[in-house]
């Protein structure tokens, strides 16, 4: 065994400069402590910002979060877990200011998959810059999606633990799946790691073929033991998470529904158990919209870009005889984006041309080689991995073939935006190109493979052209938004107009397919030209490849900057003033220093949409991804229906004590507080119970409901509840109020039944009568009652979550896994390091 050489490690630390030197010019207003301006980031703030003020007094985050949606868990938001690991995210990001950590990230990921299959390292660095930098990136860093980056990062890390594992590097691929299995499931990203676990599925069972054919059944075994090990630490390490989001996730929307609202208004009842197939399938993409893999702006970027002066709808309207400046005014209105996903997209998931060709490249040619760096199944699990996700990715335009996948592969229906499969092609389509650079630069019989298959290579890559110019000529150009648009434009003006005014988007929207063919075209030269190069010894690798890595980069960083630069970062304290500064209303209402009451901002539009008034007040109601299903059944029955307006007797049983307006200033519209007096506090005793039978006689019974004096009761809970005895004298007075625990006193003559203005939610939440635990009862449809002796007493809420604590004590053990497995992968390199004795 060859003793350790510094040499070895110059190339590695020359490729990791590179990718530090990117990452930090492309983010450079991050080194000067500027901060993004993300959408979901601000929401996200608002909604765990009462989360760090707990923290600031308690020492640590609470487990529910009273100021969202009237109250819901804080698995969510932010939570505490204890770990004996120190964290390796921040140590790979080599903390880094974001988001210049998470493109280092990535790169590097990706470039310790490539070490994994043994290539060389310019080709890895290709690679890895076409990966971070894949146009999809930086579009979902601008409006804030860090889990969903993050996920994304590490996906190459735990394929790299596979392969390893696979190609017999036991042990040292143990530690790497193990490692990486723990940062992509706790980077809390559950759609994306769904993903890459198909993708790795796939990989697997071609794999396993493979060892069948050879009859490896000894190495299979081993290989399947090791990843299956290596993937429950990962689970373990992160199962304080997992177990705390999977019990949460019954009880939301995700979880499926029991109420449905059809669209007369009807309630029926249902039983499912994930998304609705409607709104899974939104953010589906066209069919023919996968050519923005390689062909960026074919579709016209996102729908937020709009179209320019020259428009040839200015010419198709000037035909109508519609003034110039009218026609420019009219065509700055509409959309670029003409793809299939609806109702938004801010951009497309751009892979780079170059990549793409290499990769297409790979996928026919690409067979193996003596070296094993490319085995028999290698190009035909990432060709079938590709494909599945670009029909996953079709969503509603595929639906045949994705509603089968929906109705029966468990938990496909638990998301939805099924265009986010293209983040696995934003993967494999690098891994390809590695491969196939590796092979045809650096191979022993390099040079002879390339004379073998230079006019397959051609014909292939070329047909990928002629298969887009066939696109060109046969597509039809119709996008999504187009009959909005003409029932738009004929009600303003007649369908004559407006059929000119389609005419004239087709025109441009051909007018930027052909200008894609145009980018792939010469990127395609650049690729030929180069292997002719080196085919016919005019150029060595190392120029070549130093060339495609340079004209991908900057293909993929032009692109990526229409997205994300300079203009997206602003001050740290221009940031905090312009989302969080408190307005008069806002100090206003904070002046009650009452400890239970909440707020209801109708002044930002969609109150169920908002989580900035988050940030300062228990609100009812927020932003989130994965609300509490019976809370939406009550968004959508009481305060959404259609003519129906906000239910002020719900509000009154949520204590929404006051209500945030826009004054009626024209020129200057001010949020306004107004108080609402009938508010009904954090608790009271009703005077009777009417028992309902099942979820919609509940929620029906709600439309004119008194809560001051009936509470509403399923009969499933009759057993713990019993019909009071009106004691005008009786009172229930709020002794403390904690996210995690509530306290009330009570004093009454007779039995009573208290409504507490407290979200129902049976896991975790344990009530105790004089410190005796005692059973409460689902109330109102979404509060909590409780029955009450005579006498005085004290009632106690805890959050007590068996599922945190279990989860804990299994992150304890999953911790001394990953060190030793850690520990071992390191003493067997240095084994095999050491110098040799004399």
């Amino acid at each position: 065994m060859n003793s350790f050489s510094w040499k070895k490690i110059i190339p590695h630390v020359i490729a990791i400069a590179v990718f530090l030197i990117v990452a930090m010019v492309y983010c450079s207003p991050a080194l000067e402590g500027k901060v993004l301006q993300q959408t979901d980031i601000v929401h996200w703030k608002g909604m765990a910002q009462d989360a760090f003020n707990y923290k600031a007094t308690h020492g640590h985050f609470p487990l529910w979060n009273t100021h969202l949606f009237s109250g819901m868990p804080n698995y969510q938001v932010t939570m505490d877990t204890k770990s004996l690991l120190p964290d390796f995210g921040r140590m790979l990001q080599f903390y880094l200011p974001k988001p210049a950590s998470y493109f280092f990230v990535a790169c590097l990921c990706f470039y310790i998959l490539g070490m994994a299959y043994g290539v060389n390292v310019l080709a890895a660095v290709l690679g890895s810059l076409g990966f971070a930098y894949a146009t999809y990136d930086p579009i979902i860093i601008s409006v804030g999606h860090e889990t969903k980056m993050m996920a994304i990062a590490y996906m190459p890390g735990l394929l790299a633990g596979l392969v390893l594992i696979y190609r017999k590097k036991y042990i040292l691929g143990l530690a790497v799946a193990a490692l990486f299995a723990t940062l992509e499931i706790g980077a809390g990203h559950p759609q994306v790691t769904f993903y890459l676990l198909i993708t790795l599925g796939i990989m697997t069972l071609g794999y396993i073929v493979m060892w069948i054919m050879q009859k490896e059944y000894k190495h299979m075994l081993i290989a399947l033991g090791l990843a299956l090990i290596g993937g429950l630490i990962g689970v373990a390490n992160t199962s304080q998470s997992l177990l705390t989001t999977y019990e949460y996730s019954k009880y939301t929307m995700r979880g499926g529904k029991t109420v449905d609202l059809s669209e007369d208004g009807k309630l029926t009842q249902t039983k499912t158990e994930g998304l609705d197939e409607s709104y899974a399938f939104s953010y589906s993409l066209g069919m023919s919209e996968a050519f923005v893999l390689m062909m960026p702006n074919a579709f016209g970027s996102g729908s937020g870009e709009h179209l320019n002066p020259d428009s040839k709808v200015v010419a198709a309207l000037a035909q109508q005889n519609v003034p110039e400046a009218q026609a420019s005014q009219v065509a700055a209105t509409l959309p670029k984006y003409w793809g299939g996903i609806a109702p938004f997209t801010a951009g497309p998931p751009y892979s780079g041309a170059l990549v793409c060709f290499l990769a297409i490249i790979g996928l026919v040619v690409l067979v193996g080689n003596g070296s094993g760096k490319v085995d028999m199944v290698t190009r035909w699990w990432i060709l079938a991995a590709t494909v599945l996700m670009i029909f996953i990715a079709w969503g509603s335009y595929f639906a045949g073939f994705n509603r089968i996948l929906f109705n029966h592969v468990p938990l496909f229906n638990k998301f939805r935006a099924p265009s986010m499969a293209l983040i696995i092609p934003q993967l494999l389509l690098p891994l390809m190109a590695v491969l196939t650079l590796d092979r045809v630069f650096f191979a022993a019989d390099a040079k002879e493979f390339l004379q073998k298959n230079f006019k397959q290579i051609l014909y292939v890559s070329g047909g990928v052209i002629v298969l887009a110019g066939l696109v060109y000529v046969f597509n039809d150009y119709r996008g999504s938004y187009d009959t909005q648009i003409l029932d738009g434009f004929t009600q303003q003006a007649n369908s004559t107009v407006a059929n000119s005014i389609l005419q004239g988007m087709i025109a441009d929207r051909k007018a930027m397919f052909a200008a894609g063919i145009g980018h792939i075209l010469w990127i395609w030269i650049l690729v030929i030209i180069g292997l002719y190069c080196y085919m016919k010894n005019i150029a060595k690798p190392v120029v070549i490849l130093s060339a495609f890595i340079f004209v991908n980069t900057i293909d993929l960083l032009v692109v990526a900057k229409k997205y994300l630069n300079s203009e997206s970062y602003q001050d740290e304290s221009s940031y905090q003033a312009g989302n969080f500064a408190p307005t008069p209303a806002d100090q206003q209402i904070l002046q009650d220093t009452d400890p239970h009451y909440r707020v209801l901002n109708l002044s930002t539009g969609d109150p169920f949409n908002d989580a900035i008034t988050s940030y300062y007040h228990r609100s009812v109601g927020g932003y989130h991804a994965a609300k509490l299903r019976m809370y939406q059944d009550i968004i959508e029955n009481q305060f959404a229906k259609a003519g129906g307006g906000l239910n002020m007797g719900v509000l009154n049983m949520l204590d929404t004590r006051y209500v945030i307006t826009r004054s009626q200033d024209q020129q200057q519209p001010m949020p306004v507080v107004q108080r609402n007096p009938d508010a009904l506090g954090a608790a009271w005793f009703v005077k009777n119970i009417h028992y309902v039978n099942g979820p919609i006689e509940a929620i029906k019974a709600l439309d004119h409901l008194n809560p001051k004096d009936t509470v509403i009761i399923d009969n499933a809970f009759k057993a713990i509840t019993s019909q009071p005895v009106f004691d005008s004298a009786a009172t229930i007075k709020l002794v403390s109020y904690d996210n995690d625990a509530i306290k009330y006193a009570t004093n009454a003559k007779s039995n009573q039944f208290a409504v507490l203005s407290e979200v129902y939610y049976p896991e975790g939440w344990n009530a105790y009568i004089d410190g005796k635990e005692t059973g409460y009862a689902n109330v109102n449809y979404i509060l909590r009652g409780i029955a009450v002796p005579a006498g005085q007493h004290t009632i106690e809420f805890k959050f007590e979550p068996a599922s945190y604590y279990t989860g804990q004590k299994l992150v304890y053990i999953a911790n001394i896994l990953l060190w030793l497995t850690i520990a071992g992968s390191i003493f067997v390199l240095w084994k095999q390091n050491r110098p040799k004795k004399a």
